[in-house]
């Protein structure tokens, strides 16, 4: 589905046109504070965002786009009232502010990030209404960087579905395998590679199921349905600590009795173990 957040790619480039979208009567700015949580009204379920109040620098506002014709910033400033993450609320906002604090996040984490040239280490400057860095040493424009990782829920001939735990995840989570995809991989790839390491599962088909962008902090996870060709499992021990096949009844029993924690409603995981759960995920 098209985002209704226009980037406004063809305009940014001029900075009098970005800065004038800033003194636009229904320009809107959202706020982050210094781990990139954004402000929220109370509990989280809409994004607060102010009316910008001082002038306009190139360096810190940061132009997200045009939403129904009003101009959205952001910038890194002191918060007041609630801060949260796509990861605590994403799943509360509509998809119209998801895109705004996804969009929000992964720029800011950029701009914090990679403020040299990673050729020259000369220091860059934001231009193109915070869409791009430029190196002053080697004449280079420096674009945000996407992480891509694969998400996958591998089901097995009898309609069981794989879940696995990493030893850093708190108390009995147990979510779908992912990984991130390597440098010279397909995204099939790297599905079947990330599943043969983790749990020494073959598969036989690979389907796409849908993408999300998750800015922890500049990743694109694109999420998959596999059917398995084998069902011993295998674990790494490092990444993964233990795996398992799991029918429904079980994943509802084990969830309902505190046995077992599913993934963040926020995050595609929680979509790809619902679709299982309601019969509608395809393989």
């Amino acid at each position: 589905m098209a985002s209704d957040l226009d980037r406004v790619d063809q305009h940014r480039k001029s900075s009098d046109w970005v800065a004038g979208l800033w003194r636009a009567e229904d320009a809107r700015l959202l706020k982050l504070d210094s781990n990139s949580r954004f402000t929220t009204n109370t509990g989280g379920s809409k994004l607060r965002m102010t009316k910008p109040f001082v002038e306009y620098d190139s360096q810190r506002h940061l132009l997200l786009g045009l939403l129904n014709g009003a101009p959205i910033f952001a910038v890194e400033a002191l918060t007041e009232g609630e801060v949260h993450d796509l990861r605590e609320i994403g799943h509360q906002l509509s998809d119209n502010e998801r895109d705004i604090a996804a969009a929000a996040t992964a720029m800011r984490n950029w701009h914090r990030d990679e403020r040299f040239c990673p050729r020259c280490g000369a220091a860059t400057t934001v231009i193109n209404g915070g869409f791009a860095r430029h190196c002053p040493s080697c004449d280079r424009e420096l674009f945000p960087r996407t992480d891509p990782a694969v998400i996958v829920a591998v089901v097995d001939s009898d309609d069981r579905l794989l879940l696995g735990r990493q030893k850093r995840w708190p108390g009995n989570r147990v979510s779908v395998l992912a990984g991130f995809v390597e440098a010279g991989e397909s995204l099939e790839q790297g599905i079947h590679r990330e599943i043969a390491e983790e749990v020494d599962v073959a598969l036989s088909s690979v389907r796409y199921f849908g993408s999300q962008p998750w800015p922890f902090p500049r990743s694109l996870m694109l999420g998959f349905s596999a059917r398995a060709a084998t069902t011993d499992i295998c674990v790494d021990g490092e990444e993964i600590e233990t795996a398992d096949w799991f029918t429904r009844d079980q994943v509802n029993s084990q969830v309902a009795s505190g046995q077992l924690g599913l993934p963040g409603a926020s995050s595609i995981a929680s979509r790809l173990v619902a679709a299982w759960l309601d019969g509608t995920l395809e393989t």
